[in-house]
């Protein structure tokens, strides 16, 4: 894997495309770096958000130059688990959150994301701006 990868959690990728100054100088820098994974589900929830046809070239060109992980069956067990162990205290991630995080923890990587939940997630290495 990417080494010092950060996973672009699909909030941070829509103020990029927005073009809304933090994400957009943030992600940059990361793109620049070769740093940027995605995921299949990130880019799922991208898709369904768009507005009009021309934006999908856009997200298009941004992820033919990402590095991609998928939610694997095993990753998806685990997503299962660690969402059973955060709702057992009192904590409730979507399942498609869950899933991201774990992405980032079986592969150490860091997650950009403006979602304070994540946070809830223990051992979860959050980007810093």
């Amino acid at each position: 894997m990417i080494k010092d990868g950060v996973i672009v959690d699909t909030s941070v990728l829509i103020d990029f495309l927005k073009g809304i100054a933090k994400a957009a100088t943030e992600v940059t820098k990361l793109l620049q770096a070769n740093r940027v994974v995605t995921a299949g589900i990130i880019i799922a929830e991208l898709m369904q958000g768009i507005g009009r046809v021309d934006e999908e070239d856009r997200i298009a060109e941004l992820l033919s130059g990402v590095h991609v992980l998928e939610v694997s069956t095993p990753l998806w067990i685990e997503a299962g688990r660690l969402s059973s162990s955060l709702r057992r205290k009192g904590v409730t991630l979507p399942l498609t959150d869950t899933a991201i995080a774990v992405l980032a923890l079986e592969n150490n990587l860091t997650l950009y994301t403006f979602d304070k939940h994540f946070a809830q997630v223990p051992n979860l290495k959050i980007y810093k701006v």
